[in-house]
């Protein structure tokens, strides 16, 4: 995918704690187009958060290749770093004290980051009223976040990320503090932004609701893309209640249908549910059957029968 927002290849990122090296990612591929809605799932610990801080140029990966809007994250000096956040990326983090200045006024908060950027006050201000007003926010210019509620932070946080024009958005748990109606809200605006404006966001999330509404679900595990959850074009009819296209957040298989991601050098992660019921025991004997590939337990008897 060439024209890819986002490139990561066998992206690594290692951590030195003490004396102890702990691996948050081990070789993560991830390709992501225009426009495009994406979630990230997986288990506190899989390197959601990781990834994002990768892509966000928060920290920078330890090997492999990671580019974002043809931005080379692994070379970039620290002045070109700076760029890289306050121009090409925005963030809309859970906590709204990461979000906003509790010091400065919704509308300060705006034009903040257009000013260190460069951009006039006059034009900045200016910039700022649009946005707010765009998000039903046009009466709240002059309140200090403490005044404003739970879903109108966030809204104000959306805006204080889009305010420098960012290619991408990246969202971690942007609902995780709201209620279930202000988090719809949210998440309709963020789909609006998407359709509307074409605006690629990358958000981590654990609700389901969250991840129905992406173009695409990528499931982390273990520092690694495990699978990828697309919505079908149209819902499947017949389908039994209780049947899940994603065991990692619970998608139904009649909206949805997952994949096994396969990177580049051909390893793939198998469901934990697999690793659980079969004796794969860390190998597996893979067998070419033509159109298809078979993965069996070495054990597994040669006629293909299931011991």
């Amino acid at each position: 995918m060439d024209t890819a927002v986002v490139t990561c290849e066998n992206l690594v990122k290692i951590y030195k704690v003490a004396d102890i090296e702990v691996v948050a990612l081990q070789g993560l591929d991830l390709e992501v187009a225009p426009g495009e809605l994406l979630a990230l799932v997986g288990a506190s610990g899989s390197g959601k958060s990781t990834l994002l801080n990768m892509l966000g140029g928060l920290d920078v990966p330890s090997a492999g290749r990671c580019r974002v809007a043809g931005n080379d994250l692994t070379r970039l000096t620290e002045g070109q770093r700076t760029d890289y956040r306050r121009y090409v990326v925005g963030h809309v983090w859970q906590q709204s004290g990461r979000n906003l200045l509790p010091e400065l006024s919704v509308l300060e908060n705006v034009v903040l980051p257009q000013v260190m950027g460069g951009q006039s006050q006059r034009k900045s201000t200016q910039r700022a009223r649009e946005l707010l007003q765009f998000f039903g926010l046009k009466g709240m210019a002059a309140k200090l976040p403490h005044q404003l509620s739970g879903g109108e932070q966030q809204r104000t946080g959306i805006a204080v990320a889009l305010a420098n024009q960012p290619t991408l958005l990246l969202a971690d748990e942007p609902t995780g503090e709201l209620d279930s109606t202000t988090a719809g809200e949210v998440l309709a605006i963020l789909r609006d932004l998407n359709q509307r404006l074409g605006l690629t966001i990358i958000l981590v999330t654990h609700d389901p609701a969250i991840a129905a509404a992406a173009d695409r679900t990528i499931a982390i595990r273990d520092g690694r893309t495990s699978t990828e959850t697309i919505r079908r074009d149209a819902p499947l009819l017949g389908t039994e209640q209780d049947q899940r296209a994603s065991a990692v957040i619970g998608l139904s298989a009649a909206t949805h249908q997952e994949a096994i991601l396969i990177d580049r050098v051909g390893r793939l992660q198998l469901p934990k549910e697999a690793l659980e019921r079969l004796p794969f025991h860390g190998r597996a004997n893979a067998r070419i059957m033509g159109d298809h590939v078979e993965i069996w337990p070495l054990d597994a008897p040669p006629n293909g029968e299931q011991p």
